[in-house]
């Protein structure tokens, strides 16, 4: 074990030690001088956080199976260190080597929620980088981000020297061969830059100009150097089975948030909800091969110790070998002592049957993502659910023994009205009515229904990317409208409402759709103060109001208005393989009302099936 960045008297300081030691179990080490390059791969959140990534596990597996490559792992310190790190003017260092990153060749940083973007510069700024990616110098890292917030880089396009659009298990290789032969021929940063920007799925933010309208709408997106490709093409693996997984992922030393092994089962999704842009950036659906699936859990559980598994996909109903797979799990873990996390799945007699044999009925409740309270408005979403389904689904679930039941729902969606947000305790109601049908002799005590609903935030890449999004005002009123409605039923008992932040929510849907006018703000509400945004307790609205101020940034024009699907938007410049003609196409069904089935019942021509692959080209004629 290396020496340790932090002295004993600083770790006894802080909060949980144990998130900045390393050393934890399958953390890989490696000699430094039989290695060409060191990449530190970050998640710029707290350890417990991070730990529980399934994308960086994966990540940090394929670059340790190259024997020319160590990649190593960061966190964001939490505030204690983070203080401690300014003011002794201590250098951020990766867990497994206890190096500082100033030293690595890559910095890679996963994007996975927009209000984590003032940690990406925490992290840049803590490892004695500078934070302009045009002011970094020969020996600066480069900085390199992925992951869903990628999909719309340009709020933070002035941070980062590289971003890598899609899956990580693709071009990595021909990266990392790239920086070698640069290092070789003793090119130079920017040379570096270029050949980057020749590899298929590399955008390099410093080699476009981008020009503005009066109205501040994009008026041009342009290449400045020959080099840099005019659309960026989405990367994805199609051999699933074949990708690279971690049979031995990091087992961390504190409790992470998600503590069990994960068995991604599938990529993609064949339902196109019309909000969701998980569901579009990862088509097309791809399944792995269930005895895979059976051989993993088994060795994973073997490598890691781990007494709880998991299965992880958009859609897990939908995997073709679900029932194979998890009679496997059911009998094989129950050997193991091994408890079983189920996914949220489709409330059918099958998915009952096996979480009445995995769970504690009395202790455990059942999810439903009804996500509307009317059926007009769950079609407008597409979301492919009936009341007749809910209401059938949950009485199977009351027979089945389960008296707690959960719902989600979504506040602020396009061409909500009154009608559908009473739509919410109306059901509720309905489902506790259903409930006391039962005879009383085989009813176990009192139902308990809880609905929560966040608020709905427009992404880019969904049909819905050209929607108003809600005030922050209107979000509230209609969260405390609803809340009456539960009041107002006749088993309000039954019945519990909770909604989420709504300040959040606007700070989010300003940065999923932003530009790069965005980042001076970023950067100084960051340097007054602003960290850990995600987390409600630490969250400065204030210090984000003068940072917009002093930056002219109007809210409004990024949230509280409606796109024309002519507008060039700030992620146009990245192809995804679903067109912008589909999702034009299901903007004006969703506003008819109309249903476009899923990629199994039917083709609807989206454009993923250009990959290959996957369901939706199994399927075409």
């Amino acid at each position: 074990m290396e020496k340790l960045a932090l002295s004993d008297e600083i770790l006894m300081e802080i909060e949980k030690p144990a998130r900045y030691i390393g050393n934890e179990v399958n953390s890989v080490m490696k000699d430094k001088s039989k290695i060409d390059v060191r990449f530190c791969m970050c998640f710029p959140d707290a350890y417990e956080i991070g730990m529980s990534h399934l994308g960086i596990q994966i990540l940090y597996d394929m670059f340790n199976r190259m024997e020319d490559v160590w990649c190593e792992r960061v966190y964001s310190p939490w505030p204690d260190l983070d203080k401690i790190m300014r003011e002794q003017k201590i250098p951020l260092f990766a867990l497994e080597s206890q190096d500082p990153i100033k030293e690595f060749d890559f910095l890679g940083i996963t994007l996975q929620y927009e209000m984590c973007y003032t940690n990406v510069l925490q992290v840049i700024d803590l490892s004695q980088i500078p934070l302009i990616a045009t002011e970094r110098g020969e020996n600066d890292p480069i900085v390199i981000g992925g992951g869903p917030c990628s999909y719309n880089p340009e709020p933070i396009a002035d941070f980062f020297d590289l971003f890598y659009i899609g899956e990580g298990e693709t071009v990595y290789r021909d990266l990392m061969d790239a920086y070698k032969q640069n290092k070789q021929m003793g090119g130079s940063r920017k040379e570096f830059l270029e050949l980057a920007a020749e590899i298929e799925g590399i955008y390099v933010p410093q080699f476009y100009n981008v020009s503005y309208h009066d109205d501040g709408t994009i008026a041009s997106f342009e290449p400045n150097n020959c080099h840099a490709k005019k659309k960026i093409k989405k990367q994805v693996v199609m051999d699933f089975d074949h990708a690279p997984y971690p049979m031995k992922p990091v087992v961390p030393y504190i409790k992470a948030t998600q503590d069990r092994v994960t068995l991604e089962i599938q990529r993609g999704c064949i339902r196109g909800c019309r909000f969701c842009q998980a569901g579009a950036i990862y088509r097309p659906t791809r399944e792995k091969n269930v005895e895979l699936m059976k051989q993993y859990a088994l060795e994973m559980i073997r490598n890691t110790g781990h007494e709880e598994i998991t299965l992880s996909s958009l859609s897990s109903s939908d995997y073709t070998a679900l029932p194979e797979l998890t009679e496997f799990l059911i009998e094989e873990m129950g050997k193991l002592k091994v408890n079983i996390a189920l996914p949220s799945l489709r409330i059918d007699a099958f998915s009952l049957d096996v979480m009445k044999r995995v769970q504690d009925i009395k202790k455990s409740s059942l999810t439903f993502a009804a996500e509307a309270g009317t059926q007009r408005l769950r079609n407008v979403i597409n979301k492919g659910l009936t009341e007749e389904m809910i209401r059938e689904g949950a009485m199977k679930a009351f027979r089945g023994g389960w008296t707690k039941v959960k719902f989600y729902f979504m506040v602020g969606l396009p061409t909500e009205t009154e009608e559908d947000l009473m739509g919410i305790p109306e059901l509720c109601e309905q489902l506790a009515v259903d409930y006391y049908t039962i005879p009383k002799e085989e009813r176990i005590g009192k139902v308990s229904i809880t609905a929560s609903s966040s608020f709905f935030v427009p992404k880019p890449f969904t049909p819905f990317q050209w929607a108003s999004m809600n005030t922050e005002e209107e979000f509230l009123q209609k969260a405390r409208f609803v809340k009456d409605g539960f009041f107002q039923q006749k088993n309000r008992k039954s019945l519990n409402y909770r909604y989420h932040d709504a300040d959040l929510t606007i700070m989010e849907g300003i940065f999923a759709r932003g530009d790069r006018k965005l980042c001076p703000a970023i950067l100084q509400a960051y340097q007054d103060g602003c960290i850990f945004d995600a987390w409600h307790e630490m969250f400065h609205q204030e210090i984000w109001d003068k940072a917009f101020n002093d930056h002219k940034i109007d809210i409004d024009f990024y949230t509280h208005r409606e796109r024309s699907v002519e507008e060039i938007l700030p992620w146009d410049f990245i192809d995804i393989g679903v067109t912008k003609q589909f999702f034009i196409q299901e903007w004006e069904r969703a506003k008819r009302g109309e249903v476009t089935p899923n990629c199994k019942q039917q083709c609807s021509g989206c454009g993923a099936a250009t990959f290959k692959g996957g369901v939706c080209f199994e399927n075409k004629n």
